[in-house]
């Protein structure tokens, strides 16, 4: 697996470019709560580090992962001035198909509503076997994939911007 060689904070090969141009929504779920907490928080911080205004970022609370995508459409129909739109779940692996079915929702909801209004829609959704992973890959061992979306999140609306 490569993410055990991989800490997901790492940036360290890549460059990111000054945040402080642009307007920037978090959707976050609200089931998982500890797990989608620490996400939230790293994406968060990683916006500010990276210059983006405090009063350029909104954030939402939805009830679970399957509901982010209408957020982000929500998000984009009501702001159009946003230049991304974070999406912030996480789903753990259970005895049913259940997993499989919300998973492949939200990756496509999220994708199509990118595609609808031609801005980008950040995938942060954990997909994990178990409690651990999640918490190994929200600011664990693994680092936060909240750090991870919010760095996607500027340099794609950098890509916008400049494209």
């Amino acid at each position: 697996m490569a993410t055990q060689l991989k800490n997901l904070s790492d940036f360290s090969h890549t460059t990111v470019p000054d945040g402080a141009a642009y307007k920037i929504a978090i959707a976050v779920a609200e089931w998982n709560a500890d797990v989608t907490g620490s996400l939230y928080k790293g994406a968060l911080e990683t916006l500010l580090k990276h210059g983006v205004k405090e009063e350029n970022i909104t954030s939402i609370a939805v009830p679970g992962s399957f509901e982010l995508t209408g957020a982000a459409e929500i998000l984009l129909k009501k702001h159009a001035d946003l230049d991304a739109v974070i999406c912030l779940g996480c789903v753990i692996q259970g005895d049913t198909k259940h997993f499989d079915f919300i998973c492949d929702a939200v990756a496509n909801g999220v994708t199509q509503v990118g595609i609808k209004y031609s801005k980008p829609v950040i995938f942060g959704v954990l997909t994990t076997n178990d409690l651990q992973q999640a918490l190994d890959r929200s600011g664990g061992k693994h680092g936060n994939k909240g750090d991870e979306a919010a760095i996607t999140a500027i340099k794609m609306a950098h890509l916008l911007a400049t494209a």
